[in-house]
C-alpha cells in the first residue's frame, strides 16, 4: 500500500488516512500518512496498563531535523496549532508513504538527500523502535526532537511538571518510559540502504547518539479530529530533548527505542526489533495475498495477551475488551486465522467469569457491567463454532455444565428482565433506561433504541444457541432431548410470529416494531437459523439497507433515519443506530446470501476498497448512512475486520 506526494502533501488527504502498529498487549503506535497528529490518541508509544482499556500516551512524536552539508536546516515534522497554522510542514517533502508488511515507512526527499523512517513495536511488550536511515546523499546531521507527555489516552496535559531525567544514551520521562538513541552503520538489519556500499566496520561506528535535554513546552498543539468530535482539541507537549548524530553515508541510521515496564532492562536494538516483527508478520501471512494478507495483519492487532490470558481489543484507539464484540468477532479473529489454541484458552477464561448465566459486557469504565442480552448468546455460538472447527469434544465436555447454567438462568430469569416467555419459548429482554442489544447507544441516561421485548436478533441467537447446546451435549456424550424439544418449540414460534406484513421480519415483538433494520439478517444467517432465506426478502432488505461499506442500521425511508454520524457525542449517539452503516453486518448478510444461493463476493467490493481509505489495511467501526458514506468511529474495529475477513475468505462469485 503506497501513497505519493498528492496524498502525503495534502493535509486533508494525508491526515485522513491512519496507520496502526499494535504491541500485542493493547498498546500501540498510531498516526497518519502525513505525520500530522490529528487525535489525542496518536503517538509513537501508547502504553496499555492492567487492561487494554487503561492506556497512557507517552512518546508523542520524534520530529526529524536535518542539517544539510551547506548548513541549511530542514524540519521534517508536522504539527497543527490552535490558530490553524500548520508548522513545520515536513509533509510537503514526503515523496512516499508505504505499508510494508503492515509496518509504516516514510521517505522524505530534499533534493539529492533522501531520509527513510521505519517503525515497529516489539510484539508482547510496550516498546517501539524507530529507525531513521540516510538512503541517498549526505553527509547530514540528523536531530530527533522527542515530544513527550504522560497522560491518560482520553485526556490532555497542559504545560507543567513532567520530570525528565537523563540516563545513559537518553532519558526517562515521568519514571514511566525510557528513550534511547543509537547511531548505526550501513547494511545493518531492518534498513534498505541505497548508493555505494559502505566498507567501514559497522561495530566501529555503532554507539550512543548525543542526547541534549531541552525542557521547552510546546503550547496548544491542535488535534483536528477531536475538534470535529466535540472534545477538547488542544494539548501541550514537552520537548524533552533531542538525539543528534551525523549520518555520513547512505545506510547510516539513527535508531531510537522507547519502552515502558522495567526501565532497567534494555530491549534489543531497534533494527533487531523491526526485523523480528517483519519476520513474524511474514509468517502470519504466509501463502496469503492481497486483501487476505491485509486482513490477516489487521486481525492480528486485536488479539492481545493480558494478565488473565488472551483477549480481544474491540477497537483502536479508544476501546478495550467488550465481550459482545469479542464473541461476535471470534470466528474471524481466531478460527479463520487458525488461532485455535489461543481461542480455546480465551473461551475457557470467559466461561469462568459467567455470573447468573451472563457474561459481563465490559469493564472499560472500571466497573464490571452486565448490560447485554446478546453477548452470552454470541459466546454460545463461538463455543459451538470452535468445537466443530477444532473437533474439540473435550472442550465441549468441559464447558457444557456452564452452558447448562446459562440455559437455566435464562429460563428462570436473570438481570435486566431477560427471561424466556414460556407461552411461546421466545426470549424477552428490557429494563427502564437500558439498551441491552448491540444497538446500545444511550443519551441522557436513556437508550436511543432500547428495543425492549422480543428482539429479532436476540431470538435468532436464542434459537441458534439452543440447537448449538444440544449438539454440544451430544458431543460430550450427554442426552439432549429436552433441549431439542425446547428448540423445536422456540423455532416454531419464531417462524409463526416474526414475519411482518411487508414481507420482512418484525424488529421487535411485544410490543411490535416493524422498522426495517438489519437485525433480522441473523434469522437467516446463523448456522441454526430459524428461517430459510428467501431471495426476494433478502433483495428487499439489501435494496433498502446495503451500502458499499455494509448495511445501514435503519431504512432511509423511516422518519427516524439519520444519515450523518457526526458532530458532538450526543449527535453521534443519536445517529449511531438510526441509519449509520455498520460494516460488521456484512457477515450476516454474506451468510444469508450464501444460504439463499446468491453470490457473496459482489457485496465486498466497497469494503475491500475501503482498506486504503481510513484505517489503513483495516475496516472502520461505522460510516455515514448517506453517500458517499464517510467512515466514522474507530478506524480499526475488531468485528468489522473479523466479519469482512470471514466472508472474504469464504466468498463465492
Amino acid at each position: 500500500m503506497r501513497f505519493g506526494t498528492q496524498v502525503c502533501g495534502d493535509p486533508a488527504l494525508g491526515a485522513a488516512r491512519e496507520w496502526l502498529v499494535a504491541d500485542g498487549r493493547g498498546g500501540y503506535a498510531m498516526g497518519t500518512v502525513s505525520g500530522l497528529r490529528t487525535r489525542r490518541y496518536h503517538g509513537l508509544l501508547v502504553v496499555a496498563g492492567d487492561t487494554p482499556a487503561s492506556r497512557h500516551v507517552g512518546l508523542a512524536a520524534l520530529d526529524p531535523v536535518v542539517r544539510l552539508p551547506g548548513g541549511r536546516i530542514v524540519r521534517l515534522g508536522v504539527h497543527e496549532w490552535a490558530d490553524g497554522v500548520i508548522a513545520p510542514q515536513g509533509h510537503l517533502l514526503l515523496e512516499e508513504f508505504a505499508l510494508v508488511d503492515g509496518l509504516p515507512r516514510w521517505r522524505w526527499r530534499i533534493g539529492a538527500t533522501v531520509l527513510e523512517r521505519t517503525l515497529a513495536m516489539r510484539h508482547g511488550s510496550s516498546c517501539v523502535a524507530v529507525i531513521d536511515t540516510l538512503v541517498a546523499g549526505g553527509p547530514v546531521e540528523l536531530s530527533l526532537e522527542a515530544l513527550c507527555t504522560w497522560r491518560d489516552q482520553h485526556g490532555e496535559r497542559r504545560a507543567g511538571d513532567l520530570p525528565v531525567r537523563e540516563v545513559a544514551g537518553g532519558a526517562v520521562v515521568a519514571d514511566a518510559y525510557r528513550l534511547r538513541g543509537r547511531l548505526a552503520g550501513g547494511g545493518h538489519p531492518g534498513t534498505a540502504p541505497a548508493g555505494p556500499p559502505d566498507t567501514r566496520p559497522w561495530a566501529e561506528r555503532a554507539g550512543d547518539a548525543v542526547w541534549a535535554p531541552d525542557g521547552t513546552w510546546l503550547l496548544n498543539v491542535h488535534h483536528r479530529m477531536e475538534a470535529e468530535r466535540g472534545y477538547v482539541p488542544n494539548e501541550d507537549l514537552l520537548l524533552a530533548g533531542r538525539f543528534t548524530a551525523t549520518l555520513a553515508a547512505p545506510g547510516d541510521a539513527l535508531e531510537t527505542t522507547a519502552w515502558a515496564g522495567d526501565l532497567g532492562v534494555e530491549p534489543p536494538p531497534a533494527a533487531s526489533i523491526v526485523a523480528a516483527e517483519r519476520d513474524r508478520r511474514r509468517i502470519l501471512t504466509a501463502g496469503a495475498v492481497g486483501a487476505t494478507a491485509e486482513l490477516t495483519l489487521a486481525a492480528d492487532a486485536f488479539v492481545v495477551a493480558t494478565a488473565t490470558g488472551p483477549d480481544v481489543v474491540a477497537g483502536y484507539p479508544w476501546f478495550g475488551a467488550w465481550s459482545r464484540d469479542t464473541m461476535t468477532s471470534y470466528e474471524g479473529l481466531f478460527l479463520t486465522t487458525g488461532r485455535l489454541e489461543q481461542g480455546r484458552e480465551l473461551l475457557r477464561a470467559y466461561a469462568a467469569t459467567l455470573s447468573e448465566g451472563m457474561l459481563a459486557n465490559t469493564a472499560d469504565g472500571g466497573a464490571v457491567g452486565y448490560n447485554t442480552a446478546d453477548a452470552t448468546l454470541w459466546f454460545l455460538h463461538a463455543i459451538d463454532r470452535h468445537v466443530r472447527a477444532a473437533d474439540d469434544d473435550d472442550l465441549a465436555a468441559e464447558l457444557v455444565p456452564a452452558l447448562d447454567e446459562v440455559l437455566a438462568a435464562h429460563l428462570r430469569g436473570t438481570r435486566y428482565g431477560i427471561k424466556v416467555d414460556e407461552s411461546d419459548g421466545l426470549l424477552v429482554q428490557g429494563a427502564d433506561g437500558e439498551a441491552l442489544t448491540w444497538m446500545d447507544a444511550r443519551v441522557d441516561g436513556m437508550g436511543v433504541t432500547p428495543r425492549a421485548g422480543k428482539a429479532v436478533d436476540v431470538n435468532a441467537l436464542w434459537c441458534n444457541g439452543l440447537a448449538a447446546l444440544a449438539g454440544l451435549r451430544e458431543r460430550a456424550g450427554q442426552h439432549s432431548d429436552d433441549v431439542r424439544r425446547r428448540h423445536a418449540v422456540t423455532e416454531a414460534a419464531f417462524r409463526r410470529r416474526f414475519p411482518a406484513p411487508g414481507g420482512h421480519l418484525f424488529d421487535v415483538l411485544d410490543p411490535d416494531d416493524a422498522a426495517l433494520r438489519p437485525n433480522q439478517l441473523l434469522a437467516y444467517s446463523l448456522p441454526y437459523a430459524p428461517m430459510e432465506p428467501d431471495p426476494a426478502v433478502l433483495h428487499r432488505i439489501t435494496d433498502a439497507l446495503l451500502t458499499p461499506l455494509g448495511p445501514r442500521s435503519l431504512d432511509p425511508a423511516d422518519p427516524a433515519y439519520r444519515g450523518v454520524h457526526g458532530g458532538t457525542l450526543r449527535d453521534r449517539d443519536l445517529a449511531y443506530h438510526q441509519g449509520t452503516v455498520w460494516p460488521w453486518l456484512i457477515g450476516p448478510l454474506g451468510d444469508a446470501r450464501r444460504r439463499a444461493g446468491l453470490p457473496t463476493r459482489e457485496v465486498l467490493t466497497g469494503l475491500l476498497a475501503h482498506l486504503s481509505d481510513f484505517g489503513l489495511g483495516a475496516v472502520s467501526e461505522t460510516a455515514d448512512g448517506d453517500a458517499p458514506h464517510r467512515a466514522t468511529g474507530c478506524p480499526f474495529q475488531a468485528w468489522s475486520v473479523a466479519e469482512t475477513m470471514r466472508i472474504h475468505v469464504t466468498s463465492t462469485e
